[in-house]
């Protein structure tokens, strides 16, 4: 007989094994053909210019967070609705209970479209493209030594272009 700790032991490895089975079954399965254009750095729709090193656009972090924040504030919805629908509470109060959870969620959205409207106000849902600024470093690594890496590693591209060290 097993304890509750040997019980969950087992889920656990059940669990890893299902994941192994499941992960080779998809690597026996899917095709293999990389090619050059599969293997460049993709970035949300976007080819990506420059160092990697550059400073993002702190609205990218703000709109994030937005997001999150409006994501898990719609988590506490669905309990309200599950006690807003309780007929027993509704009957014993006549009605009043309704009412009650109502007002509180129009409360609630309420201060969440604030929150909405003041990020809108104050410019933070607006998406500006910035102009990123390739950095001009001295290196002390010669520039032989990129365009060999470009040429092992780049695949093919353009006259002058380098995928991996852009203005090279």
């Amino acid at each position: 007989m097993l304890t509750d700790f040997g019980i969950i032991l087992l889920f656990i490895i059940a669990g890893f094994v299902l994941l192994g089975t499941v992960l080779g079954v998809g690597r026996l399965l899917r095709p293999d053909n990389p090619n050059p254009e599969k293997n460049t750095t993709y970035e949300s729709g976007e080819d990506p210019v420059g160092n990697a090193n550059v400073q993002f656009n702190v609205r990218f972090y703000v709109v994030a967070l937005i997001f999150v924040l409006f994501e898990v504030e719609l988590v506490f919805l669905f309990p309200w609705a599950v006690v807003f629908g309780r007929e027993d509470l509704i009957a014993q109060t006549d009605g009043r209970w309704g009412w009650f959870a109502l007002a509180e969620m129009a409360v609630f959205v309420g201060i969440l479209a604030l929150g909405l409207a003041y990020a809108w106000a104050k410019g933070y849902l607006d998406w500006v493209r910035p102009n990123p600024k390739i950095s001009e470093v001295d290196s002390p690594v010669p520039s032989e030594l990129y365009e060999r890496v470009n040429e092992k590693f780049g695949g093919q591209r353009g006259a002058g272009e380098s995928p991996i060290f852009p203005n090279s």
